[in-house]
């Protein structure tokens, strides 16, 4: 028993350095500024629509968007025929027909953003045993958010002189470890905008990344217009029920004054300091 609770202790204490050092091979990803932070915040548009582009021309290679539909694209003012045009170029399974079979059709507004690879086992082995994770809620779940995934993508660079980098494997400052298995996604004019926005490394990944801080809140704007109107109606509440407070114990304590004990109390103070008449 003795020994089962050494062998508990040691391997916590051994969990415990790795966690420590895991996390003291972590840099902290600049703060950027977004458009969508604070309490008035907004999502860019254009950096939505753009980030859009980058997703499915670059990032939809490998990685999914499983909580997002081709008709939500229609919602950051996308074209509702090139979202169509774009949702054609993909094949779901549909079905069953009428004789029992399943099928494939292209995909529909309706549908959910298809998936590059049919399941986890063949996305693994087409990336080296990693698992491209999906991108749907991405900025909310990896600490940093937003700054963490644009650090991410900016920060592939050669290793240090000494760093033993894994076969396979590339080096990028802000990931914990500083060893990745993907490959520097984004560069220079990898994407050519519609809008005519100069497409660099910086650009790009801040337009992705505004997009998929979007598939990961899209009622932000509309919560956090109806935050401002509540804090609005409080404000005012407040300020109502404070005025009708006052005006309520200043009638208690005119009546307390003219009708109570202090009458009296008043009246033979006046009578005792009468003028002689």
């Amino acid at each position: 028993m003795r020994n089962v609770i050494l062998m508990a202790a040691v391997s916590l204490l051994l969990g415990t350095t790795s966690a420590a050092q895991a996390a003291g091979d972590r840099v902290p990803a600049p703060k950027q500024s977004w458009s969508f932070q604070g309490l008035f915040g907004t999502f860019d548009r254009g950096a939505v629509k753009r980030g859009s582009q980058v997703f499915f021309e670059v990032c939809n290679a490998c990685h999914s968007l499983d909580m997002v539909s081709y008709r939500n694209l229609v919602e950051i003012g996308l074209d509702e025929e090139a979202v169509k045009a774009l949702a054609s170029e993909y094949e779901v399974q549909d079905g069953p027909n009428d004789e029992g079979d399943m099928f494939m059709r292209p995909a529909r507004l309706s549908d959910h953003v298809v998936a590059p690879y049919a399941n986890e086992k063949a996305a693994r082995f087409s990336n080296g045993g990693a698992f491209p994770p999906d991108l749907s809620v991405i900025t909310k779940a990896r600490v940093g958010g937003p700054d963490y995934i644009y650090g991410l993508l900016t920060g592939f660079t050669d290793a240090p002189e000494g760093f033993e980098l894994a076969e396979g494997m590339s080096y990028n400052t802000y990931f914990p470890g500083h060893q990745i298995v993907m490959s520097p996604p984004l560069d220079d004019d990898m994407v050519e905008y519609d809008d005519g926005t100069p497409a660099t490394l910086a650009q790009s990944s801040k337009d992705v990344v505004t997009f998929l801080a979007w598939t990961a809140e899209p009622e932000l704007e509309e919560r956090k217009s109806l935050g401002v109107k509540v804090l609005m109606y409080l404000i005012l509440l407040t300020a109502m029920l404070y005025v009708l407070k006052r005006r309520i114990w200043n009638r208690i304590c005119l009546d307390e004054y003219t009708h109570g004990p202090y009458v009296e109390e008043f009246q033979k103070n006046l009578d005792n300091h009468k003028l002689p008449g």
